[in-house]
């Protein structure tokens, strides 16, 4: 069995401009499991994911990905990438647009049908992506992520727009993902998602300042739900970044 990390990213920096946005991050993603990344809007989330994938130059540290550099060309089939921005054709109908990125991916046809049941899309297949809501685009996007085979899925805000009954559909399609060897990171600002995940990452203004499961997270806060969990870990980093000034 390999106990290699599916990510490991050691003081990576991300500037723009005189900007920076990641300051030093380290973050190590165990294989097989469903990792979250949690924060707020503008935490650094976003960034850091393209950063794995290697859509985002660092200005240091080093990031590997499943035992290479981030944005090697042999990963491409490996990543499965799902971006907050809905990347669709419209003039396609939805299983034309599985059928042609899984062409690009070398997936097989069949993969089409497969993603079609497992994201909820059976009843607008057929439809123009123009012609279907935000919500249904969002699952297109996801769908385009799991055509393949990919080691690792890699899915900013995958529910975001979501009815509560596909979230919870989702969650435990992530699961079983999972348990087949899948490693998925996953990104989200609603914390109460935070317990369907193996472990957790926070993210606040571009640091990780809590690397933990779950139910670890709450022991060490002494909170009684994630939501309290984050302020306590906030209010904690907060003071320690005023003692550093002082």
């Amino acid at each position: 069995m390999n106990y290699s990390p599916a990510v490991a990213a050691t003081g990576v920096v991300v500037r723009r401009g005189r900007t920076e946005i990641l300051h030093g991050v380290d973050v190590h993603v165990p294989a097989g499991q469903v990792v979250g990344l949690l924060g707020p809007s503008g935490a650094g989330k976003t960034t850091l994911m393209r950063a794995i994938i290697g859509a985002q130059r660092t200005t240091s540290g080093t990031i590997e990905v499943l035992g290479r550099p981030a944005g090697h060309r042999t990963l491409r089939r490996e990543l499965g990438y799902m971006a907050q921005s809905v990347a669709v054709y419209d003039d396609l109908t939805v299983e034309q647009n599985l059928a042609y990125f899984g062409r690009v991916l070398g997936a097989p046809k069949t993969d089409v049908d497969r993603v079609v049941g497992e994201v909820g899309l059976g009843s607008v297949r057929r439809n123009l992506a123009s012609r279907i809501s935000g919500g249904q685009r969002s699952r297109v996007s996801l769908g385009i992520a799991l055509l393949g085979t990919p080691r690792l899925l890699v899915l900013d805000e995958p529910t975001v727009g979501l009815d509560p009954a596909l979230r919870q559909e989702l969650w435990e399609l992530f699961a079983r993902l999972a348990e087949a060897g899948t490693t998925l990171l996953v990104s989200s600002h609603v914390m109460d998602e935070a317990r369907r995940c193996d472990r957790l990452l926070l993210v606040r203004e571009g640091r990780i300042i809590a690397d933990d499961t779950p139910d670890g997270l709450l022991a060490a806060t002494g909170a009684s739900d994630h939501d309290e969990a984050f302020l306590r870990l906030v209010e904690r980093d907060a003071r320690a970044a005023d003692q550093d000034a002082a």
